[in-house]
Parts: C-alpha cells; sequence; structure tokens
C-alpha cells in the first residue's frame, strides 16, 4: 500500500467505496488523514466500517473544513451530470481528485525522480500497459504495474528511487489528476467512447490530452485526426513528443511497416525490431502498441537490446489475443476480452485461417461489420443465445455450426483444424458477445475455455509466448 501523506492531518471526503475506492479510503487512513467516507450502498459503507474507515453521510458534512473530496472514478464528474457530491464539493470550492492524483502527490513528495509512465487511448492501454511491464520486469527493473488495468494504483509499493511505476489510466482517472506528470506518457488513439461521461468528442479528447501535456516525454499516436492535432499541440508548447504509427512514416518517433518497427530521427530511419513470428503481438493493432512501449520504454532508459528480448518473451495480454496451445499444426488463441464485434476484429484480422468460436449474449449490430474479415474463417462455431442470429450473418459466406456450449466447439474446432491439415490453422475463441449468458464474466469464460484445451489429447499448453520461425 501506498500511505497517502500528502493529507496528513487533514479533513478529507470520500466518494465511492467500491474496488478502488475502499483501496484509496485505507491509503488515506493510513497516512494520517481524517477521513469521512461514504457511498450510495448501504452495504459498500457497512463494508468499511467494518474495516475501521471512519464514514458519514457527506450531505452533513462541514465542507468549509475540508482539504479536499476524493472521488472514485466511476461516479460521475460532469455528464450526464455531476454527482450529488459533487455539486457539494464545487459549492465550497473544495477540490475534486481522484487515486491517480493521490498517488503522482506521493512520488512528487517521497522520489519524484522514480520512473513512472502512464498509459491512455480508446484501445489498446492493457495490453501497452502489461507490455511495457513485462520489459521492464524482464530486465530487471523493480517494476509496479496498476491503474485501471485492475490493481488500484495506492495498492502499490511505496515510491522510492529506482522503482519504476507503469499505470494504465481511463480518461475517468485522468479527470481527477490535475497535475497528472509522468516520466512517459503514452496516448495511443482516441475514437469516440465514453461520451455518456464526457458529452461530447472534443471533451474526451481534451481530457486524454492532459496525461501527455504534463510528461517529460510524451509519446503520441498519430493514425487520427484528433491524437495528431494534440501532437502538434505539444510540440508546439514545448513538450517532448515521440510520434507513433501503424500507418505512415513520421519524420520524428516510430513507425511500423508490417511487421517492422522504424526508428525515425529527424527524417532518417533504421530498423529497430521486426516482430514477425511473435504470436502475442500480431496485426497492426500490437504493432502500434509495441511502438508505443518501446518508445517509452526508452525514455526511461531501457536499453534497445533490453526492449527486444522482452518482446520476445511478452506472453500476452490473458484473455486478449493470447496463445495457450498448440497440438501439431493447430494453435489454440484465448480471445474472450472480445465482447462485441469492433473487439473481435483484430484478431480475426491477424490470423488467415480460424476455425472460430463465437457466441454469448449479443450486442446491439452483431457480427455484420465483421464481414470483411469472413473469408479469414474456415468455419464458426457458434454457442449461447446470439448462435442463431450470427448463423443468420454469416449465411453461406462462412461454413459454421451451433455448437451451443463452449466444450462442444473446442472439440469440434479441434477436430477439424487437426483434420484440415494446413500449418497456420488457429482454433480462436472471440466471442464478439458478452459473456453473462453462460458465464460470469469473460475472464471465466477464459479460462473455461484453457480448460477445455488442455483437457484435448495431445496438446502442448503455452505458459508463455514464443516466437514461431
Amino acid at each position: 500500500m501506498i500511505p497517502v501523506t500528502s493529507f496528513a492531518g487533514k479533513k478529507v471526503a470520500l466518494f465511492g467505496l467500491g474496488g478502488s475506492g475502499l483501496v484509496t479510503a485505507r491509503a488515506l487512513v493510513a497516512g494520517g488523514a481524517d477521513v469521512t467516507a461514504f457511498d450510495d450502498n448501504p452495504d459498500s459503507v457497512a463494508r468499511a466500517q467494518a474495516e475501521g474507515i471512519p464514514t458519514g453521510d457527506l450531505r452533513a458534512v462541514d465542507w468549509s473544513k475540508l482539504s479536499a473530496f476524493v472521488l472514485a472514478p466511476g461516479v460521475p464528474l460532469t455528464h450526464p451530470k455531476p454527482h450529488w457530491s459533487v455539486d457539494l464539493a464545487r459549492a465550497a470550492g473544495v477540490e475534486v481528485i481522484g487515486d491517480i492524483e493521490l498517488f503522482v502527490r506521493e512520488r512528487r513528495a517521497h522520489a519524484p525522480e522514480c520512473p513512472f509512465i502512464a498509459i491512455t487511448g480508446t484501445n489498446g492501454k492493457s495490453t501497452t500497459t502489461a507490455l511495457i511491464a513485462h520489459i521492464l520486469t524482464a530486465c530487471g527493473r523493480d517494476t509496479q504495474l496498476g491503474g485501471n488495468i485492475g490493481t488500484a494504483v495506492l495498492s502499490l509499493e511505496p515510491p522510492k528511487a529506482e522503482r519504476f511505476y507503469v499505470v494504465e489510466c481511463s480518461s475517468y482517472q485522468i479527470d481527477l489528476a490535475p497535475t497528472l506528470n509522468p516520466t512517459a506518457g503514452i496516448l495511443l488513439n482516441l475514437t469516440p467512447d465514453h461520451l455518456d461521461r464526457h458529452g461530447t468528442m472534443q471533451h474526451y479528447a481534451d481530457v486524454k490530452e492532459r496525461l501527455v501535456a504534463g510528461s517529460g516525454t510524451a509519446v503520441v499516436g498519430v493514425d487520427d485526426s484528433f491524437c495528431t492535432l494534440i501532437a502538434d499541440r505539444l510540440e508546439r508548447a514545448g513538450v517532448t513528443v515521440s510520434r507513433i504509427s501503424k500507418r505512415n512514416v513520421v519524420a520524428n518517433g516510430l513507425y511500423a511497416e508490417g511487421s517492422q518497427i522504424f526508428r525515425a530521427d529527424g527524417g532518417t530511419s533504421s530498423l529497430l525490431v521486426d516482430l514477425d513470428g511473435i504470436q502475442t503481438l500480431r496485426g497492426s493493432h500490437n504493432a502500434q502498441n509495441a511502438a508505443a512501449a518501446i518508445a517509452a520504454c526508452l525514455a526511461v532508459g531501457v536499453s534497445v537490446d533490453e526492449v527486444k528480448a522482452g518482446l520476445n518473451s511478452f506472453p500476452g495480454l490473458k484473455h486478449r489475443m493470447q496463445p495457450v496451445g498448440r497440438r501439431g499444426n493447430v494453435t489454440f488463441v484465448n480471445d474472450s476480452k472480445a465482447t462485441n464485434a469492433d473487439a473481435a476484429a483484430p484478431a480475426l484480422s491477424s490470423y488467415n485461417r480460424i476455425y472460430w468460436i463465437a457466441g454469448g449474449l449479443p450486442k446491439a449490430g452483431g457480427i455484420s461489420s465483421l464481414s470483411p474479415l469472413f473469408s479469414h474463417i474456415a468455419k464458426a462455431y457458434l454457442i449461447g443465445e446470439a448462435a442463431a442470429e450470427f448463423a443468420a450473418t454469416l449465411g453461406e459466406a462462412v461454413p459454421y455450426e451451433i455448437s451451443g456450449t463452449l466444450d462442444k466447439a473446442v472439440e469440434h474446432a479441434a477436430r477439424d483444424a487437426q483434420e484440415d491439415g494446413r500449418d497456420g490453422n488457429v482454433v480462436m475463441l472471440s466471442p464478439a458477445c458478452a459473456s453473462f449468458d453462460q458465464y460470469k464474466n469473460f475472464e471465466i469464460r477464459g479460462d473455461s475455455f484453457v480448460s477445455h484445451v488442455s483437457a484435448l489429447a495431445g496438446v502442448t499448453m503455452l505458459v508463455g509466448s514464443e516466437k514461431v520461425e
């Protein structure tokens, strides 16, 4: 845990006692703050009370005595309308901050020079975050991984010299971190998302820009117009900018041509690394993720050789295009995190002959947007509530069967892929659906897939990634 000492002896209100909110409350108490915590859910309040965290209805506190109001990131700050607690804080002139802001203040107070990489973007941020942490860990750095990737940032070890922090930041967290100042900040891309919480695309982009605006080195993907303008604006403001692209050559930064990543400096380019054969980094989207990770690692002092070694041993983000087993010419890939069609597209575009397991609780739009990728599918194995709908969309374009359940789909897909005999066959779970008709969450669904694969005769399970020549 990182005790929040910056508010020692001061009165602080906190709203939101879910996972990260409860961790934040503990960290504030541990650091000596006079905390009053609350939540709209009485069960959450009772759980905090049982831990000894002071609680109380924030409608009844004296806001004029508070030094800060700490808001959990899942609670609305601006849209569709501010939460009532935010209205109270603003009316009293109390600053509204979140757990990422508390972390950066503790870092500044105790170890301002310790390397800190922050990552954001609409797509790819979890893979990029995990890849950076893996590269750092693989080359022996003391690495702490947290934030939006699933580990609350204040549950990490306290800042100290030579301890590296790799923190994924959602737009909600950035919105609550006014002094965010990473050593290297990454903005991967921007497409419309979370507009119910930000109102407009421009406001969403403005929030994301804050992460790189305060960075020592700003790593910015320039494959969309919003990020291109941000990179130009930051450079004019004097920020060191490293541009990355998966589509175009850049003058300064890193860009991908297929699986090859080049480093450009003043218009002169040289090949830096080739991702060919690294199963966990297939596809143009992963070329962008890798380029961003490389740029950030180089910015915090990691050598090119150390970066290359880390890329080659990257096991992948669990449940995201993760090779989990092999039998003969067939690779088994877990992409359970693909809970809608757009999320399934990168995996389907990364392999040429796929025995595709899809289905679950369908999302609006189904899989019609994936039709340009149907040529990559040797056969589909449909499960869950979406099976009939997906079958209708596939029609005569793709052979399919309605398997119904995941165990049958794995068994049948593995048999057909093996009998086909061609090299490069892939049995892939990339559902393009939510899991809730059959599983509590996509993690359990993915683990079930791995379990069914491991039960097949003759399968070699892959603990990590491997470079396949």
